[in-house]
């Protein structure tokens, strides 16, 4: 197909999108004032036009469940809490699985991005279990009720909200039926819009990308992220780490998501690497409650540093790291019983 005539069957494909409605609305969402100025704002940049806008937003039904969802105060639990429902055995043995219905895509981003398939399969594992919860809530939904009725968050997620409809028109999708989590984010990655605009790839040459239904671009996209993000092909993730105490320490946990600091620096701040490391190696200190009451230390690299690129969380790192240890582990161990010759004389 020629490229005017793609571009022509994008165009009537977006149309067609913008034009679908679902079951239920909120009849005076369209007339209210700030949702007028927000359609007005998009003609003028001049990435849509008005009709097809009103015809989403005459479709939106608001969830105000998802505003007290927001509202609840966030508790921090411990990682010995976080880690025993989060690093599980079905997780990793479906994680093995995938990567054995997905092992030349896996094999392919490696190649490609430099990424181990291990870490896209924890990525992949700790965001959805590997697709199975990518979320229930229509995305034009969610995104409107925080975008339009949560102030303290109101901007990014109006932002989020016009990169949403941005994507639908690109990708040819139903922007009134694509779901996701109850903040926004999207498919087997779950990632916001404006990342899967930045880094979602077609990595099976479909001609679109779709991380909701097709693994293998879920895998390239988070392979791209990683890249992109500055992930070191074979570079360990963490080491665990001894500390003197002293008050140089709680400075140095609370600056937990910047590399500001090399393995030397932190030797002559009282930080002992518990495994061989160049004092050039730029690292963070992070600390770990092991158990109620035990405290562990971890100097986190390059990579522990990208992955917080992904998810602001040392938990959430941390997890991700050891997921992809023991799939990694695991994997391998399956693939060697295979290949093993049937036992002789029987």
């Amino acid at each position: 197909m020629k490229i005017m005539q793609k571009l022509a069957a994008a165009a009537a494909l977006a149309a067609l999108a913008f034009s679908a409605a679902p079951a239920f609305a909120d009849a005076d969402f369209l007339a209210r004032p700030d949702v007028q100025r927000y359609i007005d704002e998009q003609v003028a940049s001049g990435q849509f036009n008005r009709p097809e806008l009103e015809a989403v937003f005459a479709n939106v039904e608001l969830k105000p469940n998802i505003i007290r969802i927001l509202d609840k105060p966030s508790t921090s639990r411990p990682w010995y809490q976080f880690r025993a429902t989060t690093v599980n055995e079905r997780l990793i043995a479906d994680g093995v699985a995938f990567w054995q219905a997905n092992a030349d895509a896996l094999a392919r981003a490696e190649r490609q991005y430099g990424v181990a398939p291990e870490v896209i399969v924890a990525i992949l594992g700790v965001e959805t279990h590997y697709g199975r919860n990518t979320g229930s809530f229509r995305l034009v939904d969610s995104l409107s009720t925080i975008g339009f009725d949560y102030p303290r968050r109101a901007a990014y997620f109006r932002g989020e909200l016009t990169q949403f409809l941005l994507l639908a028109k690109e990708e040819g999708k139903d922007p009134l039926t694509l779901k996701g989590s109850y903040a926004g984010a999207m498919g087997l990655p779950q990632f916001m819009p404006s990342s899967y605009r930045k880094w979602a790839v077609d990595f099976d040459g479909s001609g679109h990308r779709d991380i909701w239904n097709n693994p293998h671009d879920a895998i390239g996209s988070v392979a791209n992220y990683f890249q992109l993000h500055g992930w070191k092909p074979g570079d360990d993730v963490v080491v665990p780490a001894s500390v003197v105490a002293g008050p140089q320490i709680d400075q140095l946990l609370a600056d937990k998501f910047n590399l500001h600091y090399t393995v030397g620096d932190l030797r002559k701040m009282g930080v002992a690497p518990q495994a061989p490391l160049a004092d050039d190696v730029p690292a963070v200190l992070f600390s770990l409650e092991s158990a109620p009451g035990v405290t562990e230390y971890w100097l986190g690299l390059n990579n522990f540093y990208a992955i917080t690129r992904y998810n602001r969380s040392t938990l959430y790192a941390k997890a991700v790291q050891e997921i992809a240890s023991q799939v990694r582990q695991r994997y391998f161990a399956e693939l060697a019983r295979q290949q093993e010759p049937a036992s002789a004389g029987m």
